[in-house]
């Protein structure tokens, strides 16, 4: 258990068996796992104007999510930097938010400055005795299926989709989504039914509990950004090459903007800026190449860029890492150097995702 953003949070499970984090990691590929991330923040939005105003604040199409679809968004500030990524549903009577722990209470003091001068009809409601445990892996639908009144069919439920309903009896919130790149639920429920939801899970002999070590590392094989290492305040999102959460070249959100820093990433007619450094995947390397690795040109002669996040990769059995370079060097295939402890290693710019993500599409 380690501290984080005011909770105590477990890394790993010190279980001989199936604990730790490659075990942990590599069980959650293969079959199920459940990750407590109660420290989450979830908020919902009320009034006939939230999502007006929400479009002031993220960069993704909030009016365009039907009743209970998901979409993954950025908050912006006024240089264009992202302050948080989120996830925003469609509820229907009201849009559910979830952000990030660490950055949550500065999230809401942003809502709060930013609605005072907006003047239309919106509020929102903080949860914070609302829990939030992750199902997620190959075996995840099958297990939570059981657990649903049998009138609702997952496979007729699309990778980021919400709706309400009860597991195993207890009154939840169930979102299709995960940061595993593996399908996977993430399940909302009241603080006292937190454990009882935990033991439902784990009476399946498909799911163990996992950490949040095995969680960092099954997030990076999906080339999935952690908020505070990949992507932060001083990052567009074109830099951190998540482009795509705006919308197409001819989506709305490019063309109409409005959202808080757009001028900073975008030409009026809704085109990227230049950049001079991009998000990228790094592969070849020998040691594992962590965060703050300085990121040398294939001489070793000049420094490009920098690592954000590295490991080794239980899946693929090598070290992975992403981090930012200049512009000039992102291009797949090109040949880099990394200095891990005082010496340089050769390395190779690669696309992400790393492993092959498995999000569900109904057919």
């Amino acid at each position: 258990m380690v501290p984080f953003a005011g909770y105590e949070l477990p890394v790993l499970y010190e279980v001989p068996e199936w604990g730790g984090i490659v075990k942990e990691h590599l069980h959650c590929r293969a079959k199920a796992s459940v990750f407590d991330v109660s420290h989450m923040g979830q908020i919902k939005w009320h009034g006939k104007d939230r999502v007006q105003f929400l479009e002031t604040l993220v960069v993704g199409d909030v009016a365009g999510l039907g009743v209970g679809e998901a979409r993954l968004s950025l908050l912006t500030n006024m240089e264009g930097g992202i302050i948080d990524d989120t996830i925003i549903t469609n509820a229907g009577d009201f849009t559910y938010m979830i952000v990030n722990g660490a950055t949550k209470t500065g999230d809401m003091k942003h809502f709060n400055e930013r609605m005072k001068n907006f003047g239309g009809d919106v509020c929102f409601e903080y949860f914070h005795e609302q829990q939030l445990l992750a199902l997620q892996g190959p075996s995840a639908a099958a297990v939570l299926q059981a657990l649903l009144p049998s009138d609702l069919d997952l496979k007729k439920v699309n990778f980021m989709t919400g709706f309400d309903t009860t597991v195993g009896g207890l009154k939840a919130r169930v979102t299709r989504c995960g940061y595993t790149g593996e399908d996977g639920f993430e399940v909302s429920v009241g603080w006292k039914d937190a454990t009882a939801l935990a033991d439902l899970f784990l009476k399946s002999p498909e799911v163990r509990l996992s950490g949040l070590g095995a969680r960092d590392s099954l997030r990076l094989e999906s080339g999935l950004c952690l908020y505070g290492n990949d992507i932060d305040a001083t990052t567009t999102p074109v830099e951190a090459a998540l482009g795509w959460t705006m919308g197409g070249p001819k989506g709305r959100r490019r063309k109409e903007q409005g959202f808080l820093g757009a001028e900073k990433f975008l030409t009026p007619e809704g085109k990227f800026l230049p950049i001079t450094r991009k998000r990228v995947g790094l592969v070849g390397f020998k040691a594992p190449a962590r965060a703050h690795t300085e990121i040398f040109d294939v001489s070793g002669g000049s420094k490009i860029g920098e690592v954000t996040s590295g490991t080794f990769s239980p899946s693929l059995g090598k070290p992975i890492a992403m981090g930012y370079v200049a512009t000039e060097h992102a291009k797949e295939g090109t040949k880099v150097a990394v200095k891990v402890r005082g010496k340089l290693q050769e390395a190779e710019i690669t696309k992400m995702p790393f492993v092959t993500q498995h999000y569900y599409k109904a057919t």
